[in-house]
């Protein structure tokens, strides 16, 4: 009889990053970015239901009967950790398995830009870690939380659902708090965050109207706030950010935009290629490309103008600040050999731009290597 912990071993050996289980399917798991079917045989829907509640709780089990879906971490001894959501899929039950890694990486291991230290030293304001499913802001999120621990004298609260990574403290205290068993929702969190002391404060998701104005509330009030948006660029979430509100308070909420943001790091993960023994490029594991967005006094009057339009333009030449665009990450990449051009290509919603900063002439930002290591 098929293990749980037989699937998560093979995961691990085949550096994998999720692991999905489906009625009707073999295991299938995804590496460097792609869906692989294992060779294992179709599991039934009663496997499925096996394997899946031999990794949750009592509680958590009865949940997922009311509620017909599931958001939880756990870990095994000798494998790892993992976040979970269970789900149903046209009456059975569904799984993605997702690898947590056990050891927070730190922002160099992550090849992240040096403006990234820069913005966790400021003692308050919002940073927003954007980007699609699966493009490791949590692994961001928890290496920028990790090195505030180390440098910083701070009392550190996160809202998560579900926790994945696990922090110690260090020079700093943290508080980790999981939706569902610490807390009833991410707003209740953050209204009784504000009288527990925090400096810094990381909402594991900024997904309606309550969470976005306390989150901006708390930024404005002295405090230094993480949140992450499924966005796919950084003007992108400006207007995500916006569009949540009523039309009547949409103003106000640019002003406090405008002077409560530190930055937007966008992110997005491409196949790295790298050289086999025959010289050939082969893809193995993947990278990062970043966009960065700084809030200087000329990206604040945009935002207060409501100009978003226009910031993209501003980030081209604020190379110099430490500020770039996707296609300056992207083409970055690509003339360092790390992705193909037809990966940055399917990446980009601006291939005009991509091809400009290939053509001769001077260019309007400098375009660094970023290499994101590690398992996503």
């Amino acid at each position: 009889m098929l293990e749980i912990q037989e699937l998560l071993q093979l995961v691990f050996d085949r550096a994998a990053s999720d692991l999905h289980l489906k009625a009707g399917q073999p295991p299938i798991i995804r590496v460097a970015g792609k869906l692989i079917k294992s060779t294992l045989n179709p599991l039934s829907k009663d496997e499925v239901q096996r394997l899946i509640f031999s990794i949750i709780t009592t509680e958590q089990r009865k949940s997922l009967e009311q509620n017909y879906e599931l958001d939880c971490s756990f870990g095994l001894d000798g494998i790892g950790r993992f976040r979970v959501n269970v789900y149903k899929d046209r009456g059975s039950y569904a799984a993605a398995l997702r690898v947590v890694a056990t050891r927070i990486p730190s922002l160099d291991e992550l090849g992240l830009p040096p403006i990234c230290k820069e913005i966790t030293q400021k003692p308050r304001g919002l940073i927003l870690i954007t980007g699609a499913t699966g493009q490791g802001k949590s692994t961001t999120l928890a290496s920028m939380i990790d090195w505030i621990n180390e440098n910083r004298s701070e009392h550190i609260l996160t809202i998560e659902d579900p926790i994945e990574f696990i922090h110690q403290n260090k020079r700093s205290i943290l508080s980790q708090r999981e939706l569902g068993q610490d807390t009833k929702s991410f707003a209740n969190a953050l209204k009784a965050a504000l009288r527990e002391d925090p400096d810094v404060i990381l909402v594991g998701e900024m997904r309606d109207l309550d969470t976005i104005h306390l989150a901006l509330t708390a930024a404005e009030t002295g405090h230094l706030v993480f949140g992450t948006v499924h966005t796919s660029s950084a003007a992108q979430s400006i207007d995500r950010v916006i569009d949540v509100f009523p039309p009547d308070q949409q103003q106000q909420i640019r002003i406090m935009l405008s002077n409560g943001l530190v930055a937007i790091v966008s992110q997005t993960l491409l196949p790295r290629l790298q050289e086999s023994a025959g010289g050939n490029p082969v893809t193995k594991g993947r990278i990062l490309a970043a966009e960065i967005l700084l809030n200087t006094p000329a990206i604040a009057n945009l935002i207060r103008e409501s100009k978003t339009p226009q910031i993209y333009s501003t980030m081209q030449m604020g190379g110099a600040l430490g500020m770039q665009t996707l296609e300056a990450s992207l083409a970055g990449l690509v003339k360092n050999g790390l992705i193909s051009m037809s990966e940055a290509m399917a990446k980009t919603t601006r291939p005009e731009d991509l091809e400009r900063l290939f053509s001769p002439g001077p260019k309007t930002q400098a375009t660094p290597n970023r290499n994101y290591g590690g398992r996503f």
